[in-house]
């Protein structure tokens, strides 16, 4: 493996893991951003809403742009479509 692509693993699990103390720091932040998830879920600027709400109603700042995102804000929006979508699935 290359040192670059080294520097940019180690770089990614550095973003996702300050990303994931934002999301234990203020209660019901998790909660918060499901319930954004499964509101917007089909939407077909789902991504770009759910930011745009995550943003506005928590501490978790993630860019409108989806260009400017980092690999763990990436991460965190695939993973809450995931589980709107199996949420969906269940009834």
């Amino acid at each position: 493996m290359s040192s670059s692509s080294e520097i940019t693993k180690a770089r990614a699990l550095s973003e996702l893991r300050q990303f994931l103390k934002k999301l234990l720091l203020e209660p019901g932040t998790l909660e918060k951003t499901l319930e954004i998830a499964q509101c917007h879920y089909g939407d077909h600027h789902m991504m770009d809403k759910v930011a745009e709400d995550i943003t506005s109603k928590t501490l978790i700042k993630i860019p409108e742009n989806a260009a400017e995102r980092s690999e763990a804000d990436k991460l965190f929006l695939e993973l809450l479509k995931e589980v709107a979508e199996e949420s969906k699935a269940l009834y």
